[in-house]
C-alpha cells in the first residue's frame, strides 16, 4: 500500500469515528419529550395549601388537583399523591406552619394561596432553598421565590366588576359600594384598587366606601345588610368578593332594586341569578386552580419544564340567568356530589 492510499484510508477511518461520536453526542443532548420524566422516581407528592377549609372555591380546587393527579400519573407512568394542608379558617401563620411541616415530610412541590403575601414569602423561600418547587394560586406572593402564579388577573378583575356594574346601572346618578374581605390579601387589595380606579371613568357614579368583613358568609352578609340599611341611597354593589352570597341571607332583597355584579358562580350564588337579585356573576376557574397547580408542578418537578409564563392567568367568564343549569351540573362534578 503506497503512502497516498494509507493517508486516504486513515482519513476515512477518522471521519467514521467522528460521525459515530457525533451521533452519540446528539443522543445525549436530546431534550426529554413532554411525556418523558427526567427523574427516576416513580412516586411524587404535591400539596395544596389554600386559605380556608370551608370556602367552596378551595373545595373545588382540591377536587381539581386530585383529578389532575390521577390523570397525569397514568399518562406519565408515575404515582402522584396530593396532600391537602389548609387551615380551618383564614390564617397566614397556620399556612406558614403547614408549609414548614410539608417540607419536613419531603414533599416534591407545593401550591399555596397566600392569605398574607408578606407572611408567606419567607416560608416559601425557605422551602425553595431546600429543593421544594413552590407556586402560588389564587393569591400570589410575587416577591418570593415561587416559580409561578396561576389564577385570576385580579387587577383586570376589579375593572371588569365595576365596568359591568356601571353598564347594569345605566344613566343617571348612582351610589355604589364595595365589600372587602381579608384586607391583607394581595388579590383582594388589587381588586379593590382597580375597581375604585375604574369607577373614576363614570362621572355619574360615586363610591360610598369599601366595607370590611371577615371572609365568612354570615359575617359578610350581615355587614352588607348593615351598610345598606345605613345607606339606603346605595343602588349598586361591586362585589369583588362574594362571600355574602354564599348564604341565602340576601335572597329576600327586592329583585333589581339594588344592582349587584359579583365574583364567582358558586352553588349558593346561583339562586341569586335565578331570582334576579344579582344581575351577573363572573366565575373564577376554581376547579382549574387545583388542576392547573398539579399540571404546573408536574411539568416543573417531573418533566423539568418551566412554565411559558410566570403569570399563568385563567379566564373569568360571565354567568347569567341563562347559564344557571350548566353551572349547577359543573358543581356536582367539582364537589363530587
Amino acid at each position: 500500500m503506497n503512502i497516498p492510499q494509507i493517508i486516504t484510508r486513515t482519513a476515512l477511518t477518522l471521519a467514521a469515528i467522528l460521525i459515530v461520536a457525533g451521533c452519540d453526542q446528539k443522543k445525549n443532548d436530546v431534550t426529554p419529550s413532554a411525556a418523558s420524566p427526567v427523574s427516576k422516581k416513580t412516586e411524587y407528592t404535591f400539596a395544596l395549601v389554600a386559605k380556608s377549609q370551608s370556602n367552596p372555591v378551595f373545595q373545588a380546587a382540591r377536587v381539581g388537583a386530585e383529578d389532575a393527579a390521577a390523570e397525569l400519573g397514568k399518562k406519565l407512568g408515575v404515582k402522584i399523591t396530593v396532600l391537602w394542608r389548609t387551615p380551618n379558617e383564614d390564617d397566614a401563620q397556620k399556612q406558614v406552619e403547614n408549609i414548614e411541616q410539608l417540607v419536613l415530610q419531603g414533599v416534591d412541590g407545593i401550591s399555596v394561596s397566600c392569605s398574607v403575601a408578606e407572611t408567606l414569602a419567607p416560608a416559601i423561600n425557605r422551602a425553595v432553598d431546600q429543593g421544594v418547587a413552590v407556586m402560588c394560586f389564587d393569591s400570589d406572593a410575587p416577591g418570593s421565590k415561587r416559580f409561578c402564579y396561576h389564577g385570576t388577573d385580579d387587577i383586570e378583575c376589579g375593572h371588569i366588576i365595576m365596568r359591568e356594574l356601571a353598564a347594569v346601572l345605566g344613566p343617571g346618578k348612582h351610589v355604589v359600594a364595595i365589600p372587602d374581605g381579608n384586607q391583607n390579601a394581595r388579590n383582594i387589595q388589587n381588586r379593590i384598587k382597580s375597581a375604585v380606579d375604574e369607577a373614576t371613568n363614570y362621572p355619574n357614579i360615586s363610591v360610598r366606601g369599601v366595607y370590611y368583613s371577615k371572609e365568612v358568609p354570615q359575617d359578610a352578609a350581615a355587614k352588607i345588610e348593615e351598610v345598606q340599611t345605613a345607606n339606603p341611597d346605595i343602588d349598586g354593589w361591586a362585589m369583588i368578593g362574594s362571600w355574602s352570597l354564599f348564604t341565602d341571607a340576601l335572597l329576600k332583597w327586592e329583585p333589581g332594586k339594588v344592582k349587584i355584579v359579583a365574583m364567582d358562580a358558586l352553588p349558593a350564588e346561583l339562586p341569586y341569578l335565578t331570582k334576579g337579585v344579582v344581575q351577573k356573576l363572573y366565575a373564577q376557574q376554581t376547579y382549574r386552580w387545583g388542576m392547573r397547580s398539579v399540571e404546573l408542578l408536574a411539568d416543573k418537578v417531573i418533566l423539568g419544564k418551566n412554565p411559558a409564563n410566570v403569570m399563568d392567568y385563567s379566564e373569568l367568564p360571565p354567568v347569567t340567568k341563562d347559564d344557571v343549569q350548566q353551572y349547577e351540573q359543573n358543581w356536582k362534578k367539582w364537589l363530587r356530589q
